[in-house]
């Protein structure tokens, strides 16, 4: 029998990403944290979590974490039901989610659940090619991906297709792409690049020169709102949603590159498969209310 104790204070040290982080979340001394855990680790007879900054859950931990994850959101289910005539807690709902997502249409999808809901957000954002792991992991109880396959235990919702175009400011393309769009135009204008994960870049130069991505300038910026600010006003050119290139297109702010050499990402919305009215609920708000285009 598990000591739920026990597997809050590792799901802590491992969700909050440290030792001293989870004892101040717990309301208890670093100290009986680590007590806790050691005591939780002896009783599986390995480790859990490594002690590395930030600690790692070893594979044993993540289906421990997992199960304390799954085991929370269906008590936050019944803690609804048993609540609904008095005033209830507010209950945590975890989820990985890509930066773009985030900036764009994310929020406006879920606000009317929010509004009725007393649910509390803590989202993880990573690309939308990795955040399935912390799905796997046991780290969220569902994540925005472009992976369409589901994690074993889980279950994949189409949501939408985000179409990314190279776009770039009249001003700017007329200072380095003024006669043409080649190899040597682009290897001497600045780009922008949300981190050195961000495959965008790449994959449009195997679309639109059949090559992998040469050296080029690069401005590295992982916040979506400032990469898009530095693409509108002229730092640099760029792979733009169309959520915030659209407009500006329109408007002649901004120009398409290349108008033949779209990226197109499919995301998918994936979740445990438990019998869960919460998460229910809030995913269906969220694939009904996606403007994804």
């Amino acid at each position: 029998m598990l000591d739920y104790k026990l597997l809050e204070a590792l799901a802590c040290v491992i969700l909050e990403q440290g030792f001293d982080k989870a004892s101040r979340r717990l309301c208890i001394t670093q100290s009986a944290v680590s007590q806790r855990v050691k005591l939780l680790e002896d009783q599986a007879g390995q480790v859990l979590v490594t002690r590395t900054m930030p600690p790692r859950p070893t594979p044993a931990g993540q289906r421990l974490l997992k199960h304390y994850m799954q085991v929370k959101t269906l008590e936050a289910d019944l803690e609804r039901q048993v609540e609904k005539k008095r005033n209830s807690k507010f209950k945590i709902l975890s989820a990985g989610i890509n930066a773009d997502s985030l900036a764009t249409w994310f929020f406006p999808a879920v606000s009317p659940f929010l509004k009725c809901h007393k649910v509390l957000l803590d989202l993880k954002v990573d690309d939308q090619d990795k955040t399935h792991k912390m799905l796997r992991n046991g780290e969220v109880s569902g994540c925005i991906s472009s992976q369409s396959t589901p994690v074993q235990g889980c279950r994949a919702t189409y949501i939408g297709t985000m179409t990314y175009r190279l776009a770039a400011t009249p001003e700017f393309a007329g200072i380095y792409f003024s006669k043409n769009r080649d190899m040597e135009n682009f290897k001497a204008a600045p780009a922008v690049i949300f981190n050195r994960r961000d495959d965008l870049h790449d994959q449009f130069f195997n679309m639109f020169f059949k090559t992998p991505m040469p050296e080029i300038p690069i401005h590295y910026v992982p916040s979506s709102e400032i990469f898009a600010d530095m693409i509108i006003n002229g730092a640099a050119y760029g792979m733009i949603p169309d959520l915030q290139a659209l407009d500006h297109i329109l408007a002649g702010r901004l120009t398409d590159l290349a108008p033949d050499c779209h990226i197109r990402v499919r995301l998918y919305w994936h979740r445990w498969n438990l019998s869960s009215q919460l998460l229910d609920d809030f995913s269906k708000i969220m694939v009904k209310n996606a403007v994804i285009y």
